[in-house]
């Protein structure tokens, strides 16, 4: 918003700064200025400078000249003018104006007040407010609409002007009636919904309330009689019917944050007397009508104990502080706060506890940390000195090791961490989510797509893919660690999770084709990531194999004979392999997806593997390669577990080199594969004898045997 300098100093004349220092004092105190433009002079007087300002939206108090005024004089500690509400004699009326509030509006409409000006003189507007419309761009229509909207400026609450000869019978504050029309000042017709708040007559709808005037009420050249009117409007009902209707107006963008109660009769009595300045008389006095279960919840809220005490310590050392006082006095805060239009009564004889009676608009002020909060703004923030707590012990948190290591592996592996909605479908909450845990449904959901909490990452994960590809982007290799929700609206359990996504083409390898290549990928993703934790009691640092196994079965979304599930202890931790055809086909995905879910809560209850260091061996090292051939149901492991039973120490390597099934070539007959298995052997102390060799060789070949290899000639 735009404020001038010069206007600012008419309600605090005592300022003796420059322009450039008062915005630099508000901009250090909250009030940002974030730019300053000089306005040059007319008629051989200065015209300041214009100020663009940056209100935060708890801050409509300070939406205007007035308020911005307030936070000087409490700056400087000067006196701030107040606003002139003087009148002229009012003509007597024997019976007020008929107003009133219907009773169904009173939770929206917290105070009407209204008052009846005969024999107005409507013409263009001159003087000082002409002067500041022009300083700031602003279109002057009439006298009558230039004051409300010179009012808005000036102390922010927004008011608005009837022609009085226009309403039937009188003012009623109602709900609408659904299909009601309503005709508005720009031109355009609005059909209202039952929760639409109108000020109407007793046949039709004048004006939106808080959003905009009706045109069937306006002020022309020919209006005689006005009704002025300045009220309280309920936030959320303002803020419903401006977006129901797309309309922004400065008046709604100030009610929407919460008016001032108690600015009504002063707004109605400043339009009122500026309008009166070009002629005619009052009649009766300010009706105003009041909603007392509003009034306690806005203008007379409870009042919030203060200790001096609290605001020094939670605020600390300053740099004015004197050996063993604080600069913060009781005087400091109570000059501070009674500025800035507090009300502060004493609590108890030491003078240094009070009873704080809140302003009327400052609704973001609830609590005594809030008030703290007001000292050490107006204080300064850079009046502060630069300490660090002393009584903040830091903690880290008990999975953030396992996570950080979770995230540097994947990351090692060409995994890019991605962040997905919280949110799901309730089709993806049936699909992916556990039948036997139950899905949170949202109240006031977003969208029918974000109608859950999402109970997996998978439905997420999807998407981010789905998104690259539809970007050209073929190949992606990511990973989310995230909380899934599961359980019920009254009880929400939140845990951890991990879900891989990979889609693209991965390289044919010398023991899977290009078609397996991108589900052993994943497969062997999870095998690394397990390999960070001590899955057995032997774990590997003994060079035996893991409690990890593996199984066929996996969920229903993934594909069935291209996935599985992997076990620590015989319980599911992982599930990984291509997404079903028929979810890829309902998302329009052009090639294969594939995908792990991982159960961060079993895998963090692992202990960390600890790392190791092992002297590297002067001698030199022995291949041995054995080929055998094997019936399908004997699996890796088996083989795997099998030879490191025979316990040979010398034994650092085992892999399988070459797995294959040639039934043309004679490789392998059918129901059997061909082996190619890769022994190393080495010893950190001395060159390994011929002997030891073929004695090993021989155990192996033994082993395998027994388990029902052949070896292939």
């Amino acid at each position: 918003m735009n404020i001038l300098s010069n206007w600012l100093r008419t309600y605090v004349p005592g300022i003796t700064v420059d322009d450039l220092q008062l915005a630099e004092d508000l901009t250090l105190r909250g009030i940002a200025v974030e730019g300053v433009h000089n306005l040059g002079t007319a008629a051989g007087k200065a015209n300041g400078h214009l100020y663009e300002m940056d209100i935060t939206t708890n801050r409509v108090d300070a939406m205007n000249h007035y308020g911005i005024a307030r936070e000087a004089a409490t700056i400087y500690n000067l006196p701030l003018a107040p606003l002139d509400t003087t009148l002229p004699a009012a003509t007597p009326v024997a019976k007020p104006y008929p107003v009133e509030i219907a009773p169904e509006a009173q939770g929206v409409c917290g105070r009407f007040t209204a008052r009846v000006l005969r024999n107005v003189t409507i013409a263009p507007t001159t003087g000082q407010i002409a002067e500041y419309f022009a300083l700031l761009e602003a279109k002057p229509i009439s006298n009558a609409v230039d004051a409300s909207n010179f009012v808005l400026q000036g102390m922010g609450h927004p008011t608005h002007t009837f022609d009085l000869d226009k309403i039937d019978g009188g003012i009623i504050v109602r709900l609408a009636r659904k299909g009601e029309k309503l005709h508005l000042l720009d031109g355009s017709e609005r059909t209202l919904e039952a929760d639409d708040l109108v000020i109407a007559d007793h046949s039709k709808a004048l004006s939106l309330a808080g959003v905009m005037g009706g045109w069937d009420s306006m002020i022309t050249a020919d209006t005689k009689n006005i009704l002025v009117e300045a009220a309280w409007f309920d936030p959320a009902s303002i803020r419903r019917s401006s977006r129901r209707h797309g309309l922004h107006t400065d008046a709604s963008h100030r009610y929407e944050r919460g008016a001032d109660f108690n600015a009504c009769p002063t707004a109605n009595a400043r339009v009122s007397k500026l309008i009166l300045a070009y002629g005619g008389t009052p009649e009766g006095e300010l009706i105003d009508i009041v909603v007392p279960a509003v009034r306690a919840r806005t203008a007379d809220r409870a009042p919030i104990k203060l200790s001096v005490a609290q605001v020094q310590r939670h605020l600390g050392t300053t740099l004015d502080d004197k050996p063993g006082q604080s600069a913060l006095t009781a005087e400091i805060v109570r000059q501070y706060l009674t500025a800035l239009g507090c009300e502060l009564t004493p609590a108890g004889s030491d003078g240094q506890n009070f009873t704080v009676k809140l302003p009327s608009w400052r609704l973001d002020l609830e609590r005594e940390i809030d008030l703290i909060e007001e000292v050490a703004r107006v204080y300064g923030y850079n009046r502060f000195a630069n300490t660090l707590p002393t009584a903040l012990p830091v903690i880290a948190h008990p999975l953030a090791a396992a996570e950080a290591a979770v995230r540097t592996r994947l990351l090692a592996l060409g995994y890019s961490e991605a962040i997905s909605s919280t949110f799901a479908s309730e089709a993806d909450g049936v699909a992916f989510g556990n039948a036997s845990s139950g899905v949170i449904a949202l109240e006031n959901p977003l969208s029918d797509e974000a109608r859950l909490l999402r109970p997996s990452l998978v439905p997420g994960t999807i998407a981010m893919l789905a998104h690259n590809l539809n970007r050209d982007v073929r190949e992606a290799r990511l990973f989310e660690q995230g909380s899934i929700f599961t359980g019920s609206a009254e009880t929400v359990v939140e845990s951890p999770s991990l879900t891989l996504g990979l889609t693209g083409e991965v390289a044919a390898t010398r023991l899977h084709s290009a078609k397996d290549a991108a589900v052993f990928e994943l497969k062997g993703v999870v095998e690394s990531l397990l390999s960070l934790f001590a899955t057995s009691s032997d774990a590997l640092s003994t060079g035996a194999v893991s409690a990890l196994t593996f199984a066929p079965e996996a969920p229903a979304w993934l594909h069935p004979g291209r996935s599985a599930t992997a076990l620590v202890g015989g319980k599911p931790i992982a599930y990984f392999g291509e997404l079903v055809s028929a979810q890829r086909e309902s998302r329009k995905l052009r090639q294969p997806i594939f995908l792990a879910q991982i159960d961060l809560v079993a895998l963090y209850r692992l202990p960390l593997r600890r790392t190791t260091a092992h002297e590297i061996s002067r001698f030199q090292a022995v291949e041995r390669d054995f080929s055998f051939t094997f019936a399908d149901a004997v699996q890796w492991r088996t083989i795997a577990e099998a030879i490191h039973a025979l316990e040979i120490p010398e034994l650092t390597r085992l892999s399988p080199v070459e797995i294959f099934r040639d039934t043309k070539a004679g490789a392998a007959s059918a129901g059997m594969y061909a082996l190619l298995l890769r022994c190393v052997f080495q010893s950190v102390q001395r060159t390994l004898r011929e002997d030891e060799l073929a004695e090993w060789s021989g155990k192996l070949i033994a082993t395998l045997t027994a388990l029902g290899g052949a070896i292939r000639s």
